[in-house]
């Protein structure tokens, strides 16, 4: 997807990840084998797999976090350049905090994105910024809230704001809604989906929910320490490497946001 009103779509604009003929080891254990995938600008991309494929070592390797073999490629857009560090935002499992944390909401923005000590009354220009940070994901009301109080949904839609500042080329969500209710996962994704539209960036989700990744991938691809199948979901779900390792999964329609 190309969308030529998309604010960040300039000339450093990452819109082609081209990954070939990764591998990682350990020891002389393979983990990944032989990588080969694109990942696009304005897509969604979720990565399946069974516990210990390998899918975490591919979000390490794609951040250079661990030693690997073959290629990385992040291509600009228009220009048939490269860029060596794109900028990627990241969305966690969860995020640990302490029951009871007297910390709020503006307070954990403000320690990320500022220099200016939080036990100091804010000023002005940083209340702003943190207002403009959550509108994105529309949480601005939960600015004076305890982190601790918040659901998981809320949490998580406040770790969505602050990985998109700024705008990234690439953000991977890593099992990011776990343990949230069906109304959050809805309006998680709903988010996420309006993100990807508004600012052509890549999106790549680690996910067990194969549902909630049938209704909002535009491909799917099974790991098995390496690539068993990609695809649309209904083509990945029905093929056999994704038969044998999840069973037979109804899907009953792809709807995207």
């Amino acid at each position: 997807m190309n969308n030529t009103n998309c604010p960040v779509c300039t000339s450093k604009h990452v819109c082609l990840t081209r990954i070939e003929h990764l591998s990682v080891t350990a020891g002389n254990t393979p983990i990944l084998e032989d990588v080969n995938l694109h990942l696009h600008c304005g897509e969604l991309t979720a990565i399946v797999g069974r516990n210990g494929a390998g899918k975490t070592t591919f979000l390490k390797a794609l951040l250079d976090e661990v030693p690997h073999t073959g290629s990385i490629l992040f291509e600009q857009e228009g220009s048939g350049g490269t860029v060596r560090h794109p900028r990627f935002g990241y969305v966690p499992q969860r995020l640990a905090v302490e029951p009871g944390s007297p910390v709020s909401v503006e307070d954990l923005i403000r320690s990320c994105l500022t220099k200016y000590p939080v036990w100091l009354p804010p000023r002005a220009k940083d209340k702003q910024l943190v207002h403009t940070i959550l509108s994105r994901t529309h949480t601005e009301s939960l600015a004076q809230r305890r982190v601790s109080d918040l659901s998981g949904g809320e949490i998580q839609r406040v770790m969505l704001a602050l990985a998109i500042q700024p705008v990234p080329d690439i953000l991977l969500l890593d099992e990011p809604v776990s343990g949230v209710d069906r109304s959050g996962l809805k309006l998680f994704y709903e988010l996420v989906s309006k993100l990807r539209k508004e600012y052509d960036i890549t999106i790549l989700l680690i996910s067990h929910d194969l549902d909630i990744i049938a209704r909002h991938a535009d491909r799917v691809v099974l790991i098995d320490h390496g690539i068993a199948a990609q695809g649309t979901a209904q083509e990945v779900y029905r093929s056999e490497p994704f038969i044998q390792t999840f069973g037979h999964i109804m899907i009953e329609t792809t709807e995207h946001f």
